[in-house]
């Protein structure tokens, strides 16, 4: 500690605090701490107090629900016709009738029949987790550093990124620096738009896509652009309803298009049109890049009043742009590779997709089975180094699996959901040995053209430190998480560690709302050999290894409320089971409530639960915590645990579906080879460390360090993603 400022009691106290909730401090950051204003510890202390919500409902349905109430489905019968037929029994607030003899009243917290809660209370233990999260010391300088890394970042940014990235905008002057990805640069448009300076934002398109990703951005959150139809068919199946006569689907799509329809202000028509008619591309060109969404293009281009602007002087291109979009004067690329491809001409068809490299590597795969593997590698490996290193890898993970007829792949079509795809069918025109030549040709390109880039790379290092954590993290390429991580920051497929023998399952939901009826539920699937499932959820609180806290079906007023399930981890392998899935889903119509959090307890020692009120949360047990934000998601995997391994693996899965049952378990399995697939940030830098000649050592002296904190910034990770 310093001895000119002595620790004050008052930074003591806030470590004190800090402790409580799980967090440790470095001694840079206490030093650092120990120099601030008793005001700006207490608004770091809220800070974090908010993201453990500790000010949030934690108490679930039933009181000490480790031990069963013993319900029934019978109590739920008979509890229907008591209230039919006002039979004598207990009157709850919610107007219920409890009839003697079912339900024992004295273990719930509300109303055991329609599931709202009554009783509420405090969170009692603390300082139960086995480790502490260590929070280290943030500068200003850090934190334009890693803006910078966010805006270069070679991967799309998953939803915590892209928060911490609008945040930091909103703080931070914009750097000099290029943005890495389109989703990236909508942000930063967006960004500068805020800020009135339009021109600036300007420059930063390059074809029509990129303004109409915006402009869809702008309307409907999505950084991606989803088809119309898409969104409102995902949304009308969420409100389809297990009881018709909750069914709202029919009346979703009629407000969803309504919701849909574009209206804009002329002072956005204008800016819109200036953007199209300065863009240096070519106008034929540019009318190819719009038709793909040629539809959508219609729509916005009536909207935005765009055939009034061109008439006006200055905006001859665009009157151009709309000319020849209207009458069809271009041609298509993606058509003239088609026609060639039916001809069976692989020459021509091949020259077409070497003029654009990236969509040559995303059909990759399906013309080495249409033309055969020699002359399509060849013609791929003349445009190789023109190919970003994110496809590469990918391409590099994924042959194994494509080519393996017996395999089916995990997909997620634009704006749907994750779905099992058979194999190709063409792989049956090839024998085992043809196709293992395929896969080898694919890694052995791939993994050529990295090390040769590594190579290339001027260093002065001679030795290089990896962490063993880093072979356990995968590569974060292909996958973009809906959800806000908290804590801790963690590519989808990273293993955590089972501390003791149980983990603790947790949902909070409705913090802000006002009372209602929102049903979201917390269940888990357990796999077995052979194909055997179990659940247990809101229609099953007890079955082997699993415990459910209650099933509440209506939020109280701003405080919302929580599940949990317990997992016991000795039972369950005592039972043979394989694989627990954590899943949520919205059981109410529509999509998972925005603010939910979802994640998982884990401590060396046993976790308490309250006897009297069954609160079962303590904030230094959490070991990964997800928040939903904007998402069209009915049911959600945010975890699965290897029950041999005592691993928990962090995925996200979207499903269809109100309930655990509508989960695939096939699907869960191929999800986890797909992830298992992927090549880890530790064997990337071992092809890093043979490319440019380093020596592997076991120490941190090393010329070239790399860590769990250095892997915990993902998008610093991208950096080895050479182009």
């Amino acid at each position: 500690m310093d001895k000119e400022r002595p620790l004050s009691e008052i930074t003591g106290l806030l470590a004190a605090n800090l402790s409580k909730l799980g967090f440790g401090l470095t001694e840079s950051l206490l030093l650092a701490l120990n120099k601030t204003t008793p005001t700006y510890q207490a608004a770091i202390l809220e800070k974090v107090r908010e993201v453990m919500g500790i000010n949030k409902n934690w108490t679930p349905l039933v009181k000490g629900w480790d031990s069963p109430t013993g319900e029934s489905i019978a109590d739920h019968v008979i509890t229907l016709f008591g209230n039919i037929f006002r039979s004598k029994g207990t009157k709850l607030p919610c107007g219920h009738i409890i009839p003697y003899n079912t339900f024992p009243l004295e273990r719930y917290n509300g109303c055991p029949f329609c599931g709202t809660p009554f009783e509420f209370g405090a969170i009692e233990y603390y300082k139960q987790g086995s480790d502490q999260k260590i929070l280290e010391l943030w500068t200003l300088d850090d934190a334009k550093a890693f803006l910078k890394d966010l805006l270069g970042s070679k991967t799309a940014l998953d939803a915590t990124q892209m928060d911490s990235l609008k945040i930091l905008l909103t703080e931070l002057p914009m750097p000099e620096v290029k943005t890495g990805m389109k989703e990236t640069m909508m942000a930063v448009i967006d960004a500068y738009i805020e800020q009135g300076k339009p021109e600036k934002a300007e420059v930063l398109f390059a074809t029509p896509t990129d303004i109409l990703r915006y402009l869809w951005y702008k309307h409907t959150g999505f950084l991606q652009i989803l088809a119309p139809a898409t969104i409102i068919k995902r949304k009308s199946k969420n409100n389809q309803h297990i009881s018709t006569a909750l069914d709202k689907s029919a009346v979703t799509q009629l407000t969803e298009r309504a919701a849909l329809k574009l209206k804009y202000q002329r002072k956005d028509c204008a800016m819109v049109a200036t953007w199209l008619n300065n863009l240096p591309m070519d106008t034929t060109k540019m009318c190819e890049a719009m038709h793909p969404k040629k539809g959508m293009w219609v729509r916005f281009i009536r909207a935005l009043r765009l055939a009034e602007y061109s008439k006006k002087p200055g905006f001859e291109k665009l009157k151009d742009l709309l000319d020849v979009f209207y009458n069809q004067k271009y041609e298509v690329w993606q058509g003239q590779v088609d026609a060639f491809r039916l001809k069976q001409d692989a020459a021509a068809t091949l020259g077409f997709l070497k003029q654009r490299p990236g969509l040559f590597a995303r059909s990759l795969f399906a013309n080495m089975l249409w033309f055969g593997s020699e002359q399509t590698i060849a013609a791929f490996a003349s445009i190789a180094d023109k190919i970003p290193a994110r496809l590469l890898f990918t391409l590099n993970m994924y042959a194994d699996s494509y080519f393996d007829p017996a395999n089916e792949r995990m997909v997620k079509p634009l704006g749907g959901i994750n779905k099992r795809v058979a194999a190709n069918k063409l792989l049956s025109l090839y024998d085992e040995e043809q196709l293992q030549e395929m896969k080898d040709a694919v890694a052995g390109l791939c993994l050529s053209v990295v090390r040769k880039r590594f190579a290339l790379e001027p260093t002065g290092s001679k030795t290089i430190y990896i962490d063993p954590q880093l072979f356990k993290i995968p590569l974060a390429i292909g996958d973009r998480a809906e959800t806000v991580k908290d804590l801790p920051a963690a590519t989808m497929g990273t293993r955590f560690t089972v501390q003791g023998d149980s983990i603790r399952l947790f949902m909070q939901w409705g913090k802000g709302l006002p009372a209602q009826h929102m049903d979201m539920d917390l269940s888990c699937l357990v796999a077995y050999p052979a194909g055997k499932t179990d659940r247990c959820s809101f229609s099953q609180l007890v079955t082997t290894g699993c415990k459910h806290s209650g099933d509440i079906r209506s939020i109280p007023e701003k405080i919302g409320t929580a599940e949990y399930i317990e997992l016991d981890i000795p039972a369950l392998q005592e039972a043979g089971a394989r694989y627990v899935s954590f899943t949520s889903n919205a059981y109410s119509n529509g999509a998972i409530t925005p603010n939910l959090v979802i994640g998982w307890m884990n401590s060396q020692y046993p976790m308490k639960i309250s006897e009297t009120t069954g609160v079962a949360y303590d904030p230094s047990c959490v070991q990964n915590q997800v928040r939903v934000v904007k998402t069209m998601t009915k049911g959600l995997l945010f975890g699965v645990l290897d029950v041999m391994a005592r691993e928990v693996v962090w995925l996200e899965m979207d499903f269809a579906g109100q309930v655990v049952n509508n989960l695939d378990a096939k699907g869960v399995e191929a999800m986890l080879k797909k992830l298992q697939a992927k090549m880890t940030v530790g064997q990337l830098l071992e092809v890093k460390a043979e490319a440019q000649g380093l020596l592997s050592v076991e120490t941190h002296e090393a010329d070239e360090v790399y860590t769990m904190d250095w892997a915990q910034n993902i998008a610093a990770v991208t950096k080895l993603l050479i182009d």
